[in-house]
């Protein structure tokens, strides 16, 4: 029913608005930085404005599913660096407060088992020296960023401080403590933007970050942060739901966005919040065609995958810790295992999860489910081999890489993404802007990255619609050379947060 009355309200506002007036404001996607760049729009006094979404509710990568008389969270599932001692609180974890969303912290380096392809093996001092040396990465990052020396990849960045993993119990805690966070191994990824990633997302007190990390247990899904705030302001005129936009038409006067169904909505200004990976992919048509230094930008940074696996069990017969680590031959084979029947989470729920992440998730997508089910079971035989370890009652994982309305989870920067091109990924081309957690230069991948961009570049519109005088384009860097690498400039990376 909520399906058919959402259809019938995209026809109603797609026949309505097919040409509003020019001072309409389109936000093409209904994810966090679109809900939020609609909500300073409206602070601003700025109703005119059409959010348009493929699918029939907001969230983006806020995903949630009913999987085994619970929900779980296919995508965004964390907010990170929610507390920080120094500087404010991660607005996502503000809404998260303001929403009555339920948290519970989520302990992933205190509350961890280990095995290997015998069963237990504790390596967790391993795990521990793993955290350090992520630790004296992200501060040295922090360092050379302030010195405005070159970029590196974290690989290089681990070897320079004489971390150079070569076991399997050593590769399993680097991943357990890198990958897991950047969707990427070290040598994709870039030492800097990791960096300030981590930097300005968490305290660093005396070399250790305080990784305040909450784990989002309601039963309504996590996108009840953006859903319950976009209601508050939000009138049925402003939604366009079930409509995916397959053309964008963008020039110094105006921009128009064709839907699948061929009707066009036209507008003075347009924000594109689409993530890299559909920009990537072309999944969407630009008219004019992208200028070939916004297609570099594009196409030089990097959208990660990051896919959770779940299992319903009988019952309960793994680890009684929240977090258990298995050291597998392979870097990153279905390594990383979460338990949420654990009394934090949701006890006697029979649910636990694998996540793999990178290639490896992207190899796992174009699997069918029984070889994914085959592969992963093996691996809690291998982890339990003294029990009879039942066979599953449920399994499920959700496909982010081959969707058409993500192409992946997040985006990660990679050591060959310089300054200057997130500067022309962030670029506006005439009236068309774009925002998202990819064109955050402090938060890239995260969602308070995707909140900070909805709300600085909704800034950026409404200057030129209130300010002519104001309306500047925003920087870019047509030819970009080698001398750029170093060119971040000097940041302080002393507090988390804005």
């Amino acid at each position: 029913m909520l399906a058919l009355l959402a259809s019938l309200l995209s026809f109603l506002l797609v026949t309505v608005n097919a040409n509003p007036d020019s001072e309409t404001v389109l936000i093409l996607g209904g994810g966090v930085a679109g809900i939020i760049a609609a909500k300073t729009l409206h602070e601003a006094g700025i109703d005119n404005f059409i959010l348009i979404e493929a699918r029939d509710e907001l969230g983006g990568r806020m995903k949630s599913y009913r999987f085994g008389g619970k929900t779980v969270e296919l995508g965004a599932n964390w907010i990170h660096g929610a507390k920080p001692v120094s500087g404010p609180a991660n607005p996502i974890y503000t809404l998260a407060i303001k929403h009555d969303v339920k948290m519970q912290y989520n302990d992933f380096y205190g509350s961890l088992s280990t095995f290997d392809i015998n069963g237990t093996a504790d390596f967790v001092d391993v795990c521990r020296k793993a955290f350090a040396d992520h630790a004296k990465l992200t501060i040295a990052g922090g360092e050379r960023l302030s010195r405005s020396l070159v970029d590196l990849s974290a690989r290089t960045g681990y070897a320079l401080m004489g971390s150079k993993p070569q076991t399997h119990y050593e590769q399993a805690a680097e991943y357990f403590h890198f990958d897991m966070e950047y969707a990427q191994s070290p040598e994709q990824s870039s030492w800097i933007a990791q960096a300030m990633n981590a930097n300005f997302t968490y305290d660093f007190i005396g070399g250790k970050p305080l990784k305040d990390t909450l784990l989002s247990i309601d039963e309504r899904g996590f996108k009840t942060v953006v859903q319950a705030e976009a209601a508050e302001f939000l009138q049925p005129s402003h939604v366009m739901f079930n409509s995916t936009v397959t053309d964008i038409s963008y020039s110094d006067s105006g921009v128009s966005a064709t839907l699948d169904g061929g009707r066009v909505i036209r507008g003075a200004y347009a924000l594109c919040t689409f993530s890299l990976g559909v920009l990537q992919h072309d999944d969407v048509r630009f008219h004019p065609e992208l200028p070939v230094y916004k297609q570099e930008a594009i196409q030089s940074m990097v959208m990660a995958t990051y896919t959770k696996i779940f299992f319903k069990f009988d019952r309960k017969f793994w680890f009684d810790t929240e977090m258990g680590l298995y050291a597998d031959p392979e870097r990153g084979r279905y390594s990383a295992w979460q338990s949420l029947d654990h009394p934090n989470f949701f006890p006697g729920s029979g649910i636990i999860f694998v996540t793999v992440t990178g290639i490896f998730a992207e190899r796992v997508e174009s699997l069918p489910d029984s070889q994914v089910r085959e592969e992963a079971f093996s691996v809690l035989k291998q982890m339990f081999p003294n029990i009879d370890v039942p066979q599953p009652l449920d399994m499920f994982f959700y496909r982010w890489h081959s969707d058409p309305l993500y192409r992946g989870s997040y985006s990660n920067w990679p050591p060959s993404f310089f300054l200057s091109h997130y500067h022309n990924l962030r670029a506006n081309l005439g009236r068309l802007y774009f925002a998202g957690e990819a064109t955050s230069l402090k938060f890239v991948g995260f969602l308070h990255g995707a909140y900070d961009e909805g709300l600085n570049i909704a800034g950026e519109i409404i200057k030129c619609i209130q300010e002519e005088d104001e309306c500047a384009p925003m920087k870019r860097v047509p030819d970009i050379t080698n001398g750029d690498g170093k060119s971040y400039g000097r940041f302080n990376m002393q507090y988390s947060l804005y």
